[in-house]
């Protein structure tokens, strides 16, 4: 989860009432966030530097909170300051609103058709008359930086530009144009540079190198105009320096731009509600008309409430606590969420939410209910509601057991372990080179689920079978005395155009026996016994389940087996070919089943 580093003086400054560490922590995590550790500025300079630790006393206290990853309006001071003040009773739910002012004399940005070929969308907004100081200029900054490594995904969803507005002269444009017809001073520069010179001269730069594989090898680079043809920024590269913000900036113009258009709302609206508590006019923002060229335009920010009706019975049934409706509401208030109860026509009390533009994390009645059991305390839920639970529908207790899959996988679990075999757990991710090369199988496009956007080569898919983290273990193992006999239970991903999200989850058993007598009857038994386990004899006839063999490419030909359960292979056993063996860096031969155990309930 994101964690944001504040400055704890200023942050109990905000909160207008100073704390002990350990209150601070109590405060953290009954708001359901964390304070994950207490450093210095100058520490975490000292750490990246690899220098010993020192102190001289003097340096200011920076607390690290972590805090959800869809929470956004936390990431900066602003927002977790104005939350916890809001939690603590000490402030209001503010009500952000748009500047009351004509379309005609709406600042106007127009959106050239050629941009739809790279970033299509663009969303802008006005912050008037703000005053920064040092630490919330700093703040501002920061969180352009959070949101760009969060939610807009190191930019390649959206890239947030903002601007001096003084220093422009409205209406804007926003075009793809040649790189080399795109010249502009860029941010902390002298010397101007064509936008082909630019990317070229910033491969050398340690921060915005990462960035320039989104647009480097496009034919037109997308870019903001004002009036005069003053370059705002080359998205998602870097600003101009002619409308840099300052310390001094009075009139800040934000604009987003992006390939997702839902996030780039979410974006912008967290920008201007977190600052806008430092306009002149607290909490108001002058909107922007984005005009398309197909004619459409759009006001943004959307700053709009929407509202959702969730049943009490719902929320109490969750959390297993029988709350009346007015201490529902008051502890929605407390977490931002304006509230109020209504009477449905079955008699069943239904809370009406007001969800505001802060709270983009809110989707679901089952949002509203955590956020009710966030503000009523977890540790206030008592044992007794866990223990017998309570029916959602009904909000009365009733006994609770394991869902059939987790209790089967539970029964077969103790029968490996009583076979001699070891539990081991892997990543459900892999890169495709695991998943497939490795095991000498072919991606024919139609098993896999591809990762958009993954962290790195080792997440670049979901599994398709339990052997990559299988043979990694082994070969990270290799000094361990052998045999080796270990097993996995877990799920694998499989594509399925039959499912609402285009995939499905499998239930696994994997086992693999490492050693010199390695042999194939040595797995066979054990698929033998567990068949016994489930309840299955291979009769003479073959009406349950049976042998039949295989060419599968892991394995060796002539000592490999499908295993078949009702016409349908389930699945696979046999002696791992030594070309897999060697790429997973495994000198001693391995016998290996895996089975579909989810095809039994």
């Amino acid at each position: 989860m994101p964690t944001v580093s504040i400055g704890r003086d200023r942050l109990f400054e905000a909160l207008g009432k100073t704390y002990t560490q350990e209150e601070f922590e109590e405060l953290c995590f009954s708001f359901g966030i964390e304070l994950d550790d207490v450093t210095t500025e100058k520490a975490i300079m000292r750490k990246e530097k690899h220098l010993d630790e020192e102190s001289d006393g003097d340096e200011e206290v920076i607390y690290k909170i972590e805090v959800p990853a869809n929470r956004y309006d936390l990431l900066c001071l602003e927002g977790i300051a104005q939350a916890l003040r809001i939690f603590n009773g000490q402030q209001e739910i503010p009500t952000y609103k748009a500047a009351n002012i004509s379309t005609k004399s709406m600042l106007k940005m127009h959106v050239k058709p050629e941009t739809s070929s790279i970033r299509p969308y663009v969303v802008c907004a006005v912050l008037r008359g703000v005053t920064f100081d040092t630490a919330s200029y700093n703040s501002f900054i920061d969180l352009q930086d959070k949101l760009h490594q969060n939610i807009c995904r190191r930019r390649t969803l959206v890239a947030i530009g903002t601007h001096d507005l003084d220093t422009l002269h409205g209406p804007f444009t926003y075009e793809a144009l040649p790189p080399s017809s795109i010249n502009f001073v860029p941010l902390k520069q002298e010397k101007n540079f064509r936008a082909d010179e630019l990317m070229e001269f910033y491969k050398s730069d340690l921060k915005l190198k990462k960035f320039l594989h989104i647009i480097e090898n496009s034919p037109v680079f997308p870019v903001l105009y004002d009036s005069r043809r003053t370059v705002l920024s080359l998205p998602p590269i870097i600003n101009g320096a002619h409308s840099a913000i300052k310390l001094e900036t009075k009139n800040v113009f934000i604009e987003c731009t992006a390939t997702d258009l839902t996030k780039a709302k979410i974006v912008l609206n967290t920008m201007v509600t977190m600052f806008s508590e430092y306009c002149e006019r607290k909490f108001e923002i002058e909107p922007v008309e984005v005009i398309y060229s197909d004619g459409k335009s759009y006001i943004y920010p959307d700053l709009s409430v929407y509202n959702m009706e969730v049943s009490l019975s719902y929320i109490t049934g969750a959390i297993g606590v029988p709350l009346k409706a007015d201490e529902v509401t008051g502890l929605l208030n407390r977490m931002q969420l304006r509230a109020e109860k209504s009477l449905s026509d079955d008699n069943d009390s239904k809370i009406t939410v007001s969800v505001p533009p802060t709270r983009s994390d809110v989707l679901h009645p089952c949002d509203v209910m955590e956020d009710v059991a966030i503000a009523y305390g977890f540790n206030s839920v008592k044992d007794i509601a866990i223990a017998k639970g309570y029916n959602i529908s009904k909000g009365r207790a009733v006994s609770l057991k394991p869902l059939r899959l987790e209790e089967f996988s539970h029964i077969i679990r103790l029968e490996m372990a009583m076979c001699g075999f070891t539990e081991v757990l892997s990543f459900i991710l892999c890169s495709l080179n695991d998943n497939f090369a490795m095991l000498n199988r072919e991606d024919d496009k139609s098993t896999a689920v591809i990762i958009g956007n993954p962290r790195s080569s080792e997440n670049e898919t979901a599994r398709t079978s339990l052997m990559p983290g299988i043979l990694k273990t082994i070969g990270q193992n290799k000094a361990h005395p052998k045999p080796i006999k270990i097993f996995e239970v877990g799920d694998i991903v499989l594509l399925d155009n039959t499912k609402d999200v285009g995939a499905t989850n499998r239930r696994h058993l994997a086992a693999l026996y490492c050693g010199a007598t390695a042999g194939y009857e040595v797995i066979h038994g054990l698929v033998v016994r567990i068949m016994q386990v489930i309840g299955l004899v291979p009769p003479d006839d073959n009406t349950t389940y049976y042998l039949k063999p295989s060419e599968e490419p892991e394995f060796l030909l002539g000592t490999q087996a499908s295993i078949i359960y009702k016409g349908k292979q389930i699945g696979t056993s046999g002696i791992v070919h030594p070309e897999v063996l060697n790429k997973f860096d495994i000198s001693d031969p391995c016998s290996y089943f895996e089975l579909d155990i989810a095809c039994f309930l």
